[in-house]
């Protein structure tokens, strides 16, 4: 008998249909003999998710927290259903289904971090204990359930909780830049958070001191923090909503000659042109933004006839974890940014 490896059998009322696509998910237990059951500590949400639901509500905590409540009780997953995205989360191992795979790799009682998205993990939420908006960060008592093709990480005993799970939330992003920039590559990298941080910072490393970074973002107070730890060389004040002006200031900064590559880190939506405006003519452009609209990205470049390689981030990247994670230990001053902001 096969297993259930994507996790089909949790889908409510879909036959056939993943549960990433899925309205609904069953969050029951019993565990299942596929399944790993966690018992949730904190949910990281996805930036552009958590942006949307703090507007949503006018930025209270205990309406925000009411808010992704409903959205769990509702789907039995953590999936806003004005961007679709998700975001991840850490826990303790509880339980180890007798098929698996993790089994013998994992101990009942292990701290881990789900590497995949909140969109597809039947989630059950008993208590919200804290909000943290700052962090894009719920601390919580529930349960969720990891299927057997779910990754994950083992949370490291060298770094604090908050900084492995800060960075593991967006380990694909360094990890994709890691196989795309090369020397003498000009680069630029569209918002100053977490994820804009550890891409500039591999972007360096994988330049050589042969290229250059450039960070954009509306917050001058981030770039000026981004600046002051030598992960780019220019910044750029600009508003990614304004395609056109976006493209003039790249433009300006790099005499004419805009960039090779363009990562999109942006947490807002109507970003996607002014990514592809700042890209020469065969150059490349990732989206790791889950505020991206593909169609306009898309439909965007054919409408100004730029020749330009669109990637989208999936998330993951073999390795990436142990990347990002050797990244803020190897790196001094980025730690320090991490965990002067996020822990």
């Amino acid at each position: 008998m096969s297993i259930d490896v994507y996790g089909l059998s949790r889908v409510v009322g879909e036959k056939g249909v993943l549960p990433q696509r899925a309205r609904t998910l069953d969050a029951s237990l019993p565990c299942r003999e596929s399944e790993l059951l966690i018992d949730v500590e904190s949910l990281n949400i996805d930036a552009a998710s958590f942006k949307q639901i703090k507007d949503e509500v006018g930025g209270d905590t205990a309406r925000i927290a009411a808010r992704i409540q409903d959205i769990v009780r509702e789907r039995g997953k953590m999936q806003n259903p004005v961007t679709g995205s998700g975001g991840m989360l850490i826990g303790r191992v509880k339980e180890l289904g007798v098929r698996h795979p993790a089994r013998g790799v994992l101990q009942v009682g292990d701290r881990i971090a789900t590497l995949v998205s909140l969109t597809l993990t039947p989630l059950v939420i008993d208590e919200v204990k804290a909000v943290h908006p700052e962090i894009d960060r719920l601390d919580i008592r529930g349960h969720a359930l990891l299927f057997a093709s779910g990754i994950y990480a083992k949370l490291p005993s060298d770094l604090p909780d908050t900084l492995a799970l800060a960075a593991l939330d967006v380990c694909g992003a360094p990890a994709l830049v890691a196989r795309h920039v090369r020397p003498g590559m000009t680069v630029a990298v569209l918002g100053a958070g977490k994820s804009g941080a550890l891409c500039l910072a591999q972007a360096r490393r994988n330049l050589e001191s042969r290229g250059r970074l450039l960070a954009l973002d509306i917050s001058q107070k981030a770039l000026d923090a981004l600046s002051a730890i030598g992960l780019c060389d220019t910044t750029l004040k600009v508003d990614a909503t304004q395609g056109v002006d976006v493209m003039e200031a790249v433009s300006q900064a790099t005499g004419g000659q805009l960039c090779d590559l363009v990562v999109n880190c942006a947490s807002v939506g109507n970003t996607e042109m002014a990514t592809i405006l700042s890209v020469k003519d065969g150059g490349t452009a990732i989206f790791f933004s889950m505020a991206t609209s593909f169609t306009a990205a898309a439909l965007g470049a054919e409408g100004v006839g730029k020749d330009v390689t669109m990637l989208v981030g999936n998330g993951y990247v073999p390795g990436h974890a142990s990347l990002t994670l050797e990244l803020l230990r190897t790196e001094p001053a980025l730690r320090q940014l991490f965990e002067t902001r996020y822990v």
